[in-house]
């Protein structure tokens, strides 16, 4: 059995931080950016070809959000692990947060772990990394939490029909003005809460960070053969960078509206 004494987020620390010296009230995630494992956890039992598969990070995510990042004047928090060892979207209830099976891809690391290993993954991956999350969104007034996401255009045999998803649980006020104002182009088919929902527990992060200080948030799918390449990856955060400012300012214009009775 693995001592979680040997255990150690020694490929550096768990949340890489991007320009953090962003003034704007941006706030961007990317849970599912990197590839590393801990030395200790050694390969999880998996080949390298599935160690770089879907199933272990999001291709294409963490340069789309560092450019949206950058773009909206803001910070992007990305996670270094991969989610592999602990998907930062999930809560530590979820059997989904360390899977032993990822579609069909069985994860031999993480099968059988002790509540000790556990509680290592928890401390040291999902709680430093949202730790870090929190402190970025504090120390911002009116903070905006936009987190970014790319999904295999195949899963389970099953092609997928949207292209790019509009997501929120129950607060939906940004990805409403979002779906009103966003063009990605012909042919690009957008969709609410697709190909996942919350009912699917993906919302974790938009839920965790913004209920309780009641701030806009949105999270974004991508398909991932869309912005495979650093031409199309671009393209799309230009997009989204121009349709979250759009969106933010129709919500402005809204509340003064409101506030005006009209």
């Amino acid at each position: 059995m693995l001592q979680t004494s040997k255990l150690k987020t020694d490929k550096g620390d768990v949340a890489i931080v991007v320009n953090e010296d962003g003034a704007s009230p941006y706030v961007v995630v990317c849970e599912h950016a990197g590839l590393e494992i801990p030395s200790a956890l050694g390969d999880l039992g998996m080949s390298e070809k599935g160690l770089r598969s879907h199933v272990a990070w999001d291709p294409g995510a963490a340069e789309v959000a560092e450019l949206v990042a950058y773009g909206l004047g803001g910070t992007l928090v990305k996670q270094r692990y991969s989610r592999l060892v602990y998907d930062c979207n999930r809560p530590p209830t979820s059997a989904d947060a360390m899977r032993e099976v990822s579609e069909d891809t069985q994860i031999p690391g993480n099968c059988n772990l002790s509540l000790e290993e556990m509680q290592w993954r928890i401390k040291n991956i999902y709680e430093d990394f949202h730790a870090c999350v929190s402190q970025q969104l504090d120390r911002r007034d009116e903070p905006i939490l936009v987190t970014i996401h790319s999904f295999t255009p195949v899963y389970m045999g099953v092609q997928r029909r949207v292209d790019v998803g509009i997501l929120h649980d129950e607060d939906s006020r940004l990805a409403d003005a979002v779906l009103s104002v966003a063009d990605f182009g012909e042919g690009i088919r957008v969709e609410r809460n697709e190909p996942y929902g919350p009912e699917d527990g993906v919302t974790h992060t938009l839920k965790l960070h913004s209920e309780h200080r009641q701030i806009l948030n949105v999270m974004i799918e991508i398909k991932s053969n869309l912005i495979a390449d650093e031409t199309s990856q671009a393209r799309y955060a230009h997009q989204l960078i121009v349709a979250i400012k759009s969106a933010v300012n129709v919500i402005k214009v809204d509340r003064q509206r409101q506030a005006k009775g009209e």
